[in-house]
């Protein structure tokens, strides 16, 4: 995926109410830009920390300019833009990276299920040798001290919700996919983190042995461009 809007680096100086942070520019200015992720940004949110950030160039924003990319304190860039995911994931499929979703002729973005108030965030139907096939998309931002990529970095009913959900999916005779989008390119393989959220973590293993499959791919991540790369193995 490529990131259109004109990419400004800076150093970060701090994030604060969740959804901003101030980052000094190289020319001195400092400017207070959107943070597009709700977690807790574990380990991605160090004062000091190289930042991009693309410029939306909308004035009629109130911070035109929102955070894209960290380089954490090993040196690694990370892809903090929650809403990314979605069309990392979904390009990923297009282009053949996610082997387990081939073969559909259709895909489409929030779609509701059945009855329920839940949207996932893709849909893919028409496969002559799969049933149809809701998607749920989680970005991945954290990682352990051992490595590992971990998901969630903060506690998340509403994700445990998606989880139980697609396990409803799956009993409707449908397929049902949890995607990890994890936005590091160092990392080989993903947990789910139990030590943050275990009613989560419980739940995800619970949903898989119902039949909600479960896989994780890493992005290869560069300042203009964010792509999905290979499969990493699950926990």
């Amino acid at each position: 995926m490529k990131i259109e809007a004109p990419v400004v680096e800076g150093i970060l100086i701090k994030r604060y109410k969740r959804f901003l942070a101030d980052v000094e520019l190289a020319n001195g200015e400092i400017v207070t830009a959107h943070t597009p992720n709700t977690g807790s940004m574990k380990g991605c949110s160090d004062p000091g920390s190289r930042v991009w950030l693309y410029d939306t160039q909308n004035s009629q924003r109130k911070y035109p300019y929102s955070w894209d990319l960290v380089e954490d304190l090993s040196g690694n860039l990370v892809g903090i833009h929650t809403g990314r995911a979605n069309h990392i994931v979904k390009e990923g499929i297009e282009l053949g990276v996610i082997t387990e979703l081939a073969g559909y002729e259709t895909l489409k973005a929030e779609v509701k299920f059945g009855s329920s108030n839940c949207r996932f965030d893709l849909f893919l139907s028409n496969n002559l040798q799969q049933p149809d096939c809701f998607v749920e998309v989680k970005n991945v931002t954290a990682k352990d001290d051992n490595g590992l990529a971990m998901f969630p970095d903060a506690v998340t009913k509403r994700g445990t919700k998606h989880l139980e959900t697609l396990a409803e999916v799956v009993k409707q005779g449908m397929r049902a996919m949890m995607v990890f989008c994890v936005q590091r390119q160092e990392v080989n393989i993903f947990r789910a983190a139990e030590e943050i959220d275990p009613v989560y973590a419980a739940t995800l293993n619970a949903v898989q042995k119902q039949g909600v499959e479960v896989v994780a791919y890493k992005s290869l991540i560069t300042p203009g461009e964010i792509r999905l790369a290979e499969k990493i193995k699950v926990l």
